[in-house]
């Protein structure tokens, strides 16, 4: 289902590249679906078009590093990044991880132990400096036509849950939180916000993120 996303993501202390100076800021991105850009080109996912959007303000970023699947939980991208040893040297890293745990219905209380575990991981693959690392809220899949049979309220519910742990460890860390959740359920009235499958997020949706994510980060640069 949830076959993946993704961050996941910052805020910068260090110098700042722009278009035109010698290095770009690196960029890993770390998740699910959300992040892989499930059922949509990896262009159009809100990663890449982070980068064009920042891009035009003078902020520089290399093509990101996706270390996100289709399906992924917490568990699953804990495993991920130990079997593939990303080097601890990148300038900007995301979070975006906890919508497969709830889909799967994995015990919370997994995702409770594990999520700090990510965010000290992206604190310390962020050259261990907790500014260059930003998270992101679950986005909410009960408004898509895939939910249309599925017990609404409980996904609700059980989502919040997730996303004040996200949000809480984010804040305990001194890492940047944004919330997508809110925007996500415009597809609830506007379908066009849906890719082909029924349920990942299409081109439009990732632009409005992207927008959102480069607004905040752009305070930081």
């Amino acid at each position: 289902m949830f076959k993946c996303i993704s961050l996941l993501f910052l805020l910068f202390l260090g110098p700042i590249s722009s278009t035109g100076q010698n290095k770009d800021i690196s960029f890993l991105a770390l998740g699910d679906s959300y992040t892989a850009a499930t059922s949509e080109s990896q262009v159009n996912g809100w990663t890449q078009q982070l980068v064009q959007i920042l891009k035009k303000k003078g902020v520089a970023l290399d093509t990101p590093i996706i270390l996100a699947k289709a399906g992924w939980t917490s568990t699953d991208l804990l495993s991920n990044i130990e079997a593939q040893q990303p080097v601890s040297s990148f300038g900007l890293v995301s979070l975006l991880i906890g919508v497969n745990n709830q889909y799967k219905g994995k015990d919370i209380n997994i995702f409770k132990e594990e999520f700090p575990q990510l965010l000290k991981t992206s604190i310390a693959l962020a050259q261990n400096n907790p500014k260059n690392v930003f998270v992101l809220s679950i986005p909410d899949w009960s408004v898509t036509p895939f939910a249309r049979l599925r017990d609404k309220k409980k996904i609700v519910k059980e989502l919040t849950n997730y996303n004040t742990i996200i949000e809480e460890e984010a804040k305990k860390h001194n890492v940047m939180f944004i919330d997508i959740t809110q925007s996500s359920r415009n597809a609830a009235l506007n379908p066009s916000l849906i890719a082909s499958d029924s349920l990942h997020p299409s081109k439009k949706m990732y632009k409005i993120w992207a927008k959102k994510i480069s607004k905040k980060l752009l305070k930081q640069f």
